[in-house]
């Protein structure tokens, strides 16, 4: 069983009394690895990291062993590179779909009559909706299936190398801390380097390195700059922590005053709870058991609850 700590935004670090609070499940002289790659050139900035892991962090560097593969293995690069193009264009395309699933669910809720034959219709648009973001996932899936059994990155050379030097760091740490950042080359480098096959006994993560540990990646952003985008589901992760959608910053990127668009968004996550990661949030899960009580989720009223 593997201990899994959520924690909200460490905008003001938790992350040193949280470790102080896990005890003797964390061996108090052995080193804790930390993935730090979502910060992507800024992976080696982890001076403050290390001071609050008292000077006990391991890096992983794994963004920096994905660059020295792809560098070391032009074709294998090229071939990389060809299929983010083709992931990213399954994005678009899915977000057009998702866009006119979304306005048609807007309408009907927007639409007059009798109550029963417009909950009949909005509840047939609402399973139009969960319908595009699961088949989007298993799109993305088959193409990232047909990509590593085409070439095989473990095999590689350089990969291979890397693979071993980091099964050789996790084998010797009592514990692994997975910083935030870019979720989509956090989950990419996680995976490459097979970080989910020799997890150690204790997790910590945050942000985008919490989101990475689920079953599905959720991005979303109601107050951007450019304006509210919908929703939309970017990948599955690495599944050491399913059955939930996890929201950091959730306050803040969120219009908690909309409870309506909050009830859409529970409703494509179901039956998965929303949970929402806001500062000084602390959850401990082991893998295979459920939420805590008292884990604030977005109910299907749109409302936030325990």
């Amino acid at each position: 069983m593997t201990r899994i700590v959520v924690l909200g935004p460490q905008r003001r670090p938790t992350l040193d009394t949280v470790v102080a609070s896990l005890g003797s499940s964390i061996d108090s002289g052995g080193p804790i690895a930390t993935v730090t790659a979502g910060w992507q050139e800024r992976e080696p900035d982890d001076v403050e990291l290390d001071g609050l892991l008292g000077g006990r962090s391991a890096n992983l560097r794994l963004h920096a062993r994905w660059l020295d593969a792809l560098d070391r293995d032009p074709e294998y690069a090229a071939a990389e590179l060809a299929h983010r193009s083709e992931l990213d264009d399954l994005q678009e395309l899915y977000l057009l779909q998702l866009d006119g699933a979304l306005q048609a669910l807007a309408e009907i809720a927007r639409h007059g009559g009798p109550a029963r034959t417009r909950a009949i219709a909005h509840s047939d648009a609402e399973t139009v909706v969960r319908l595009v973001d699961e088949r989007h996932l298993a799109r993305v899936q088959e193409l990232s299936a047909d990509f590593a059994e085409t070439w095989r990155p473990g095999e590689r050379a350089a990969v291979a190398e890397h693979r071993d030097a980091v099964r050789h760091v996790l084998g010797k740490v009592s514990a692994l801390v997975v910083a935030g950042g870019h979720v989509g080359v956090l989950l990419h480098v996680l995976r490459l380097f097979d970080v989910a096959a020799q997890v150690p006994g204790t997790v910590v993560a945050w942000s985008a390195g919490a989101m990475a540990l689920t079953d599905r990646v959720l991005l979303f952003h109601d107050k951007a700059p450019h304006g509210p985008a919908h929703p939309e589901f970017a990948d599955t992760g690495l599944r050491l922590l399913p059955g939930c959608v996890l929201l950091p910053h959730a306050r803040r990127r969120l219009r908690t005053d909309d409870p309506h668009r909050l009830a859409v968004l529970a409703s494509r996550a179901a039956p998965a709870p929303c949970v929402v990661l806001d500062d000084g949030v602390r959850i401990d899960v082991l893998t295979g058991g459920g939420l805590p009580e008292g884990t604030k989720v977005i109910g299907s009223d749109g409302r936030i609850t325990a």
